[in-house]
C-alpha cells in the first residue's frame, strides 16, 4: 500500500464524514461536519504541495533543492481561518438554540409524544 493511497484514502474519509454530519439536522453534527471538511482541505493542500523530506524551507548556501513553503502557508491560514469560523458557527448555533429551545438546525424542535399521543 502506497503512501498516496493512504493520503488519498484519509482524504475521502474526511469528507465522506464531514459531508454526512454536514447535512444532519443537529447544529453540533453540522459544526463537527465542517470541521471535518476544513481537515480534508488541509489535508489535501498538503498532498497537493509536494512535500518532500529533509530538504530546508528556506535558501541556505551549498543547498540546492529546497522545500516549497507556499503550501505551509496555506495550511497554517487555512487553520486560522478555520479556527475563527469554528468559533461563530459555535456561537450563532448556540445563540440559536436559546432563541429557539431546539438543537435543530431548522429551529423547529421535534415532536415528543406525550401520554395523549402514546393511546392513539
Amino acid at each position: 500500500m502506497s503512501l498516496e493511497f493512504l493520503i488519498a484514502s484519509g482524504i475521502a474519509v474526511l469528507t465522506a464524514g464531514g459531508v454526512y454530519l454536514a447535512l444532519r439536522g443537529r447544529t453540533f453534527q453540522v459544526v463537527l461536519g465542517l470541521t471535518m471538511l476544513s481537515y480534508a482541505v488541509n489535508l489535501f493542500l498538503f498532498a497537493i504541495g509536494r512535500l518532500v523530506v529533509d530538504r530546508p524551507p528556506l535558501f541556505a548556501k551549498g543547498v540546492t533543492d529546497h522545500a516549497d513553503p507556499l503550501p505551509q502557508a496555506l495550511v497554517l491560514t487555512a487553520i486560522v481561518i478555520t479556527f475563527g469560523m469554528t468559533a461563530l458557527v459555535v456561537i450563532l448555533s448556540l445563540r440559536s438554540f436559546l432563541e429557539s429551545g431546539s438543537d435543530q438546525v431548522d429551529g423547529i424542535a421535534d415532536a415528543v409524544p406525550g401520554p395523549e399521543q402514546d393511546r392513539a
